[in-house]
C-alpha cells in the first residue's frame, strides 16, 4: 500500500538506489557532509516498526546491520549513528550514517548546528571528506555482495 502524499512512496531515489528488493530498497543518501551516508527504506508505507509483522522486523533490521558492518569495513568511521525518525516523513526509513571526529558537527547529530571550527580544522575536514569520497565506490559495490547474499 502506498500514500500518494508520501515521498518516500512516490521516491525521486530510482538514480541512487544501491539495491532493493520486494520489502526494501538501500538508498545512497547523497548527503554531501557524510559520505556514505545510507538510508534503509521500507517500500510499503507503513509507519511504525511495530506496524510490521516479526519477519519484517527481523528484516530490516537484518539490513540496516548488514549497512553498517559493511560501512565499517569500507568507509571506517569513529562511529556510526543508527536512527529511525519519522517525524516529517511517517514511513519506516532508517539512517545509517558515518561519522568521523573531523566532521564539522561532532559529536553531536548531524542536524546539530555546525561546531565552531578552525580554518585548518575545516581545511583538514574538506582532505578527509574528499578522500572518503572516494571509497564510496568500493563501498557501494561491496554493499551490493553482501545485500545479494540475504
Amino acid at each position: 500500500m502506498h500514500s500518494p502524499n508520501c515521498a518516500l512512496c512516490q521516491p525521486d531515489d530510482s538514480h541512487n538506489v544501491l539495491w532493493r528488493n520486494d520489502k526494501l530498497r538501500v538508498i545512497d543518501a547523497e548527503d554531501p557532509d557524510y559520505p556514505g551516508f545510507t538510508r534503509v527504506a521500507w517500500n510499503d508505507h507503513v509507519c511504525e516498526m511495530t506496524d510490521l509483522e516479526p519477519p519484517d522486523r527481523r528484516h530490516i533490521m537484518d539490513v540496516v546491520w548488514l549497512v553498517e558492518g559493511v560501512m565499517r569495513v569500507e568507509l571506517m568511521p569513529g562511529k556510526v549513528n543508527v536512527a529511525q525518525l519519522g517525524n516529517y516523513v511517517p514511513h519506516i526509513h532508517w539512517h545509517v550514517i558515518p561519522r568521523w571526529p573531523l566532521d564539522s558537527r561532532y559529536p553531536d547529530a548531524i542536524w546539530a548546528p555546525m561546531r565552531e571550527r578552525s580554518p585548518e580544522q575545516l581545511l583538514a575536514w574538506e582532505v578527509f571528506r574528499e578522500r572518503q569520497y572516494g571509497l564510496l565506490t568500493a563501498y557501494h559495490a561491496s554493499l551490493r555482495v553482501a545485500l545479494n547474499s540475504l
